[in-house]
């Protein structure tokens, strides 16, 4: 194994080179990203941006990432090399120059199978010095239903599709065709995906062309104090916004839903809990009390590559606002100040084989959950509940061929200080993009007939929470489904006096009209055409009195129609005229009266 040396001498650098490198990297995983999207095939890639990509030291130190990307993607890469390493490591392997590693290990960095990394070595003469990695959700990864999310029943690491743990795809510059002919076998529409994974490649070798350019700029001892000058950095100005917060303990508790149709207590309705320990200018997270791990069902979360990016992109966001503090390096340093305690076995942190490949709901209600402690300490920094996400895996058979597309139906934020919450957008570490309609209905035998926003649902408060989408997906042809989501059962939270949010709903239409509610989580399904599927989204959390809302900003969602003048009155006491006049005298005593 390459033996990972830190630079042969001590080299002082200012700020201001500090500054430019950090920029530089920046530069660098914003491009491989870019690239990455206008190569990619599937549109869960070039129009959700489900990928990721960044530069990470030869120890698996964070460097930088792709702005555009999403955090749980990008956030994992540098597990995925100390998982590498480690891997390596035990085999006696070496890394050369012209190597291309994939990987998935959900036990080693990763964050699930389906998103699979490409990783390509940079070296300075004979020594590792750094690593250009991309990450990518791919469509299908051959497990035992078509497509990559909605898996809810696998009952193991094993039925989850293949495994990669540190595969050499190209070995000195070699491509190693039995890997690819393997690829090619065993996943579903593997044009598509085998032409995403090429395009990771060629994205992180443009990474690692880049990185060589600046050794060749600033000589390797001037770039790598600069990195640790960054990191540094970084770490400071977590250090200080941590100490910003009283010292004490802050705990907060939500649940997942997991399966509500099962009869297995152990199986739905399961605590999340979070208990942050401030103490001057560092944090421990305690997620002692969430629920133990599912051992036959989907639901875990990697401690590495999940839950460890939920706890610190919600604090990272929380308490260095971009919008306060302006550009905020993303690097290792930010982590630095972050403790983590996850009892083993629990869902945060579950035993192999235990399947994990449905965590991308559970995770985000984790992210939410370490909201809600932190607003005890930072209550004008936060939003209230968020509502949470879903994924719809489509698919069906054309001729014999497989087509499979992935939907992300967007949430929605609960209300914060000073504004309302966002409507119809995915939510904290998630970040991807819905897909254009005429993307999807020129490319796929689906038909969408209906995209608005579900209206008089949003949690009421002095900034109500954030409004959901209606979505209604038909199909035109015979096909199959299958269903990952969450916050059916349990509202978003408000805070401050705001009300609770909405849940989502989701319901399958007949051709004959009649429709079937359906849980969260739903096993792959065959769908006939003409039936339809109709996705009610989840309404966040109000924050603050909703009698101290401004009655104009009321009247306002009235006349937008995003709430009813029954609604108005109901939960603003605010009195809106038949022709759409607000009546302030009217108001007055209508509130006057509930106080």
């Amino acid at each position: 194994m390459n033996e990972v040396l830190t630079s042969p001498k001590s080299v002082t650098v200012d700020p201001v080179t500090v500054a430019v490198v950090q920029g530089a990297l920046e530069n660098i995983a914003v491009e491989m990203g870019y690239r990455l999207m206008r190569m990619s095939y599937s549109s869960i890639i070039r129009e959700s941006e489900d990928f990721g990509a960044g530069l990470v030291d030869a120890e698996g130190r964070g460097l930088a990432e792709s702005a555009q990307s999403t955090p749980l993607q990008s956030g994992p890469i540098p597990g995925y090399i100390k998982g590498i390493n480690r891997i390596m490591a035990e085999r006696g392997e070496t890394v050369r120059p012209g190597d291309v590693i994939m990987h998935n290990d959900a036990y080693s960095g990763a964050s699930h199978g389906p998103d699979v990394a490409f990783m390509v070595p940079v070296f300075h003469g004979d020594r590792l010095v750094a690593w250009a990695g991309t990450t990518a959700h791919h469509l299908d990864i051959g497990a035992l239903t078509p497509g990559s999310c909605g898996i809810v029943n696998a009952i193991d690491a094993y039925a989850e599709g293949l495994q990669f743990k540190a595969i050499k795809v190209y070995d000195e510059g070699r491509k190693v065709m039995p890997v690819w002919n393997i690829l090619r076998d065993n996943i579903r529409v593997s044009d598509l995906v085998v032409g995403d994974m090429e395009a990771q490649i060629a994205a992180a070798r443009i990474g690692a062309k880049r990185f060589e350019e600046l050794i060749d700029r600033y000589g390797i001892e001037t770039l790598e104090a600069a990195c640790t000058g960054a990191m540094d950095h970084a770490e400071r100005l977590m250090r200080g916004a941590i100490a910003a917060l009283p010292d004490g303990d802050y705990a907060a508790t939500t649940y997942i839903d997991g399966f509500l149709d099962s009869d297995d207590p152990g199986r739905k309705e399961l605590p999340i809990t979070v208990t942050l320990r401030v103490r001057g200018e560092e944090i421990e997270v305690d997620l002692t009390g969430t629920a133990r791990q599912v051992d036959d069902a989907p639901i875990n979360m990697p401690l590495v590559g999940t839950a460890d990016i939920a706890i610190w992109l919600t604090i990272r966001s929380v308490l260095l606002d971009t919008a306060v503090h302006g550009h905020i390096p993303v690097n290792e340093g930010l982590t630095r100040p972050i403790r983590i305690v996850a009892p083993e076995g629990c869902l945060a942190n579950p035993i192999f084989p235990a399947p994990t490949i449905a965590r991308f709901c559970p995770g985000n209600q984790l992210a939410d959950t370490v909201m809600k402690a932190l607003a005890q300490a930072a209550p004008e920094q936060v939003s209230g509940g968020i509502g949470n996400l879903k994924v719809i895996a489509f698919s069906g058979l054309n001729h014999g061929k497989h087509w499979v597309h992935m939907e992300i139906f967007e949430g929605s934020y609960g209300g914060r200080y000073g504004r309302d919450g966002m409507d119809a957008v995915d939510t904290l570490y998630a970040n991807t993009r819905n897909n254009p309609i005429e993307d999807i209905e020129t490319h796929l035998p689906l038909r969408v007939s209906r995209y608005e926003l579900r209206e008089d649902v949003a949690g009421a408060g002095k900034w109500r929470g954030g409004l959901g989408s209606i979505r209604s997906f038909e199909y035109l042809g015979d096909g199959a489904a299958s269903v990952e989501g969450e916050g059916h059962g349990f509202a978003p939270w408000g805070f401050r006096g705001g009300a609770v949010g909405k849940p989502a709903e989701l319901c399958l239409h007949g051709v004959a009209g009649a429709a079937r509610e359906l849980p969260s989580k739903v096993p792959h399904m065959p769908i006939a055409a003409g039936e339809r599927f109709e996705c009610l989204g989840p309404a966040g959390g109000g924050y603050g009195n909703p009698l101290e809302r401004s009655p104009e900003a009321v009247l306002e969602d009235v006349l937008d129609e995003l709430i009813s003048r029954e609604t108005a009155l109901a939960d603003y006491g605010v009195v809106v005229s038949e022709t759409l006049d607000l009546d302030l005298a009217a108001t007055e005593k209508a509130r006057g009266e509930r106080c």
